[in-house]
């Protein structure tokens, strides 16, 4: 009679993979593909840039783009074709190892962690909102968020104080602190660009 709920858990969370995955890869391909191109040819104008608000093309060719020393999009087009990959394979049954899931809360962290910079980059420094990095930055934070609540809920890891699970009220809330979550840095947004939102027409 338990069998059910866990099927549907494992199902999610393998179409939490796979979309994440698929959708954070086409950005980064996408990425990838405007970066070439403005190496090619450094007077071209990527179609991501839309006004002076709104655009990657400052993004590509700033130092915050190849922060390790090759373009950021790189690594991201590995890791999400893994994370799809992932996905899929739950999706289809397969029953994914504890170190496979450790490995996934080690590396989402690290993401998670990354893509914050570059925002508080992306606001302050170089004054400018990505549209491919934004979609990048909402689904690494999604990754993070739900293979988290995955490995506390399932005792890959355990919380602090919890031991085995988490609290009920935490599962519960798990969309709306996520969407709190996406709500401050849209706050951030607006503040910052106010000037500029209260221009348009």
């Amino acid at each position: 009679m338990r069998a059910a709920p866990a099927a549907r858990t494992g199902r999610r969370t393998g179409l939490l993979l796979t979309l994440t995955g698929a959708v954070g890869r086409l950005a980064a391909f996408q990425l990838a593909v405007e970066d070439w191109r403005v190496l090619r040819n450094p007077g071209y104008r990527p179609p991501c840039d839309i006004s002076p608000v709104v655009g990657c093309g400052s993004a590509l060719a700033g130092a915050q783009g190849s922060l390790f020393g090759f373009p950021d999009m790189l690594p991201g087009l590995g890791a999400f074709a893994v994370v799809a990959a992932l996905g899929v394979a739950v999706l289809t049954g397969a029953r994914l190892h504890r170190p496979v899931w450790l490995a996934l809360n080690a590396g989402a962290p690290a993401g998670v962690v990354f893509v914050h910079w570059l925002i508080l980059q992306s606001l302050y420094v170089l004054n400018r909102i990505c549209p491919y990095c934004a979609v990048v930055r909402v689904v690494t934070i999604a990754l993070f968020w739900y293979v988290t609540l995955h490995d506390l809920g399932n005792g890959v890891i355990r919380a602090p104080s919890a031991g085995r699970g988490l609290p009920a009220p935490v599962l519960d809330a798990h969309r709306v602190l996520l969407a709190a979550w996406y709500g401050v840095i849209v706050v951030l947004v607006l503040t910052r660009f106010r000037t500029y939102w209260s221009s348009l027409p």
